[in-house]
């Protein structure tokens, strides 16, 4: 299978971060039948990771998210507080839209699966070193509807402040009669109120949507 060839005036200095040693040895053994990568250096942690940077040249780090000491996304979040010029990219076996979505927002330049064929990872590695941005085409559908979630900000935001005040007294276990006497307004309004209440959180019944308000608006 043809790969497509980057070319740069010397070879890109890659450094593999990842605690299972079979894993990291595999991919260097990978990356060494190729001309236009070298790997300069293995650790098996983010600390490493980054004791490393301060004192060698990279142009990209390849980081496992589950690690101790410190995980991926951790020290991929201290490589940009720490203006470290690298490039990124996260290689792991979690399908988080959570995690992609904070990868990204600390600007990964990679985010790709562990069980990709190994012909696809040169190719990519390749496209990250050109300045593309890469994702595991099967994370596409789980960051869309991620990033299509709103937030519990969003949520509260979006109710108004008759709405904020039936869901609380949902909450307390008021019934809609209930409600209605305390606010004074018709009963059927009360009901129009849920109902818009369940349209705009998602929830589907009172009992969902009293939990949720103790969980998240409840002070």
């Amino acid at each position: 299978m043809a790969t497509t060839v980057y070319t740069p005036s010397s070879p890109a200095k890659l450094l593999l971060v990842d605690d299972h040693p079979m894993l990291r040895r595999g991919i260097a053994e990978l990356l060494s039948l190729e001309d236009d990568v070298v790997v300069v250096g293995e650790v098996s942690n983010g600390q490493e990771a980054l004791e490393f940077l301060a004192n060698h040249e990279v142009d990209l780090v390849i980081l496992d998210h589950k690690m101790p000491v410190l995980t991926g996304i951790e020290t991929l979040k201290e490589i940009r507080a720490r203006n470290i010029e690298v490039k990124a990219l996260l290689f792991t076996v979690s399908d988080s839209g959570e995690d992609v979505q904070e990868a990204l927002k600390l600007g990964v330049d990679g985010y790709l699966l562990k069980d990709m064929e190994p012909e696809l990872i040169i190719t990519d590695i390749r496209k990250v070193l050109r300045g593309e941005l890469v994702i595991s085409p099967n994370l596409a559908a789980i960051l869309a509807q991620t990033l299509r979630k709103p937030s519990i900000d969003d949520i509260a935001g979006n109710l108004t402040s008759r709405e904020l005040q039936v869901i609380q007294m949902i909450a307390e276990g008021m019934s809609n009669k209930m409600i209605a006497n305390n606010l004074n307004i018709a009963e059927s309004t009360v009901k129009v109120h849920v109902k818009h209440i369940l349209n705009k959180t998602g929830l589907r019944t009172r009992v969902e949507v009293a939990v949720w308000t103790v969980n998240h608006l409840s002070k």
